[in-house]
């Protein structure tokens, strides 16, 4: 029977799952339950229901779903035989968008208390058990699940079916070891999106035994949490001019501006203000003017990344900050298209502005309609947008065949992946390549190199979408 512990003002809830024998293994300060539940303490957690033995597997995920039925809020499920960092929960429980996610490691060791699974995309699209087999693993499960708000009635369902199949025996041998597992199997198979929470270089192991325990906690220690959770404030799957000729520079400006108290929609509007001086200075349309509109317009682009970084390290999310700076990247390009077209001084100039503002709307109405379309079709359960799979089946879906299959066996390939990184033409290209032609040519390369460029890209991205909506 569920235990209230705790009471918190915050959205996330978590369910501890105290059903093994190893949560009372000991521990500096207690057991291993007092350890996680302390942690929690210090985390953005609303109230812990601690799931005591009471019944077998069955028992334990029918007590998950019925929490899950009567919860508002993100919905966090762990075992209370984790030894992990703190900084390592809270990249679920701390998480601002409070989504469906889950703890993996890009360890692809697999072993009991390390289920496999593979991560495509960011996202978990196959997961594992000791019933569920994961051809093409990539990753280990670390077992911290989180439902999203949005997906509470999905993980109940799922807990009630496997609590059903368990109690027949038709998933076998399974023991409540596994719930979190199988939860997260279930999930998976249902369609649901769960965001792949990396845990980079932070610690998160189930344990069985006493030495195993006090082996993990002395890991613990050999990381610097804090050095780590700057590092994770850098985004990881970001273009290549992001990547390494800028985030490698702002990520030391992390730190001074949280000395300075600096929002990130305060460093949103200083990069939003560069860039309209950067237009400025292009509308001049001298060969000065044109080099410092392209630095100003560089430094706005790093701005850009810096307020991101500033988010993820003070986990300020908010949905005006997310809109602001979507925005920003639009106003400032389009900004920067005018005063180039200013500059150049010519009626061609403006036919080739208006071309390439035209161009990159339906690039993005390419990524929106599509990604809107997906959200519809799993909302409604199409078949192509939220693909069912049958928990009874051993054997998870491997890789996908043909083109997208293809694609996705070489996105391994460092070259690969950052060719196709590029292909796209993502805001830190754009931004180097006006940049770069304005400086050193004019306007009209300027507006050339967006036109042939951004049209390929354009091609690339919907070739792309058709290949995945045929899947």
């Amino acid at each position: 029977m569920p235990d209230s512990l705790t009471s918190e003002t915050t959205a996330a809830s978590v369910v501890l799952l105290a059903t093994t024998s190893a949560c009372k293994l000991s521990c500096a300060g207690g057991t291993l339950l007092d350890r996680v539940t302390d942690q929690l303490a210090t985390l953005p957690v609303r109230e812990i229901q601690v799931v005591t033995p009471g019944g077998g597997l069955g028992a334990d995920l029918r007590g998950v779903a019925k929490i899950a039925r009567i919860s508002t809020g993100a919905v966090a499920v762990l075992p209370a035989d984790l030894v992990a960092h703190t900084e390592a929960l809270a990249l679920l429980l701390d998480h601002p968008a409070r989504d469906t996610a889950a703890l993996i490691s890009n360890d692809a060791t697999a072993a009991p208390m390390r289920p496999p699974v593979r991560v495509q995309g960011g996202r978990i699209v196959a997961a594992g058990s000791s019933f569920h087999v994961v051809p093409d693993a990539n990753a280990t499960f670390r077992g911290v699940l989180q439902a999203g708000e949005a997906d509470l009635a999905a993980l109940a369902d799922i807990a009630e079916e496997l609590a059903e199949l368990a109690d027949t025996g038709r998933l076998g041998p399974v023991t409540p070891v596994e719930a979190v597992d199988l939860l997260l199997v279930g999930l998976v198979r249902s369609g649901v999106a769960v965001r792949a929470a990396g845990l980079g270089p932070l610690h998160a192991d189930r344990v069985t035994g006493q030495g195993a325990a006090d082996a993990a906690v002395t890991r613990l220690a050999e990381v610097d949490e804090a050095q780590v959770r700057l590092d994770l404030s850098v985004k990881q799957d970001d273009g290549f001019v992001a990547t390494f000729l800028v985030s490698t520079w702002t990520r030391h400006l992390i730190r001074p501006a949280v000395l300075l108290k600096l929002t990130p929609n305060t460093v949103t509007g200083v990069s939003l203000a560069l860039a309209g001086l950067a237009a400025v200075w292009f509308s001049a349309g001298t060969q000065g003017g044109r080099l410092l509109g392209a630095l100003l317009f560089f430094l706005s682009f790093a701005l850009d990344c810096l307020d991101g970084q500033l988010a993820r390290y003070t986990r300020t999310f908010s949905p005006l900050g997310a809109w602001a700076d979507g925005m920003s990247d639009r106003l400032k390009e389009y900004a920067v298209y005018v005063g180039l077209a200013f500059g150049l001084g010519s009626l061609g100039g403006w036919h080739l502005a208006v071309g390439a503002m035209i161009l990159q709307v339906v690039r993005h109405a390419i990524d929106l309609s599509y990604a809107g379309a997906a959200g519809d079709a799993a909302r409604v359960g199409a078949a192509w947008g939220r693909p069912p799979r049958s928990l009874l089946e051993p054997a998870d879906g491997g890789r996908a065949k043909g083109v997208l299959g293809l694609a996705q066996r070489i996105e391994g390939d460092t070259v690969v992946h950052w060719l196709k990184k590029i292909i796209v033409l993502p805001i830190g290209e754009r931004t180097a390549l006006i940049a770069l032609t304005a400086a050193v040519w004019n306007a009209r390369i300027t507006f050339l190199s967006l036109l042939c460029w951004g049209g390929v890209a354009a091609l690339y991205q919907l070739g792309g979408r058709i290949v995945r909506s045929a899947r």
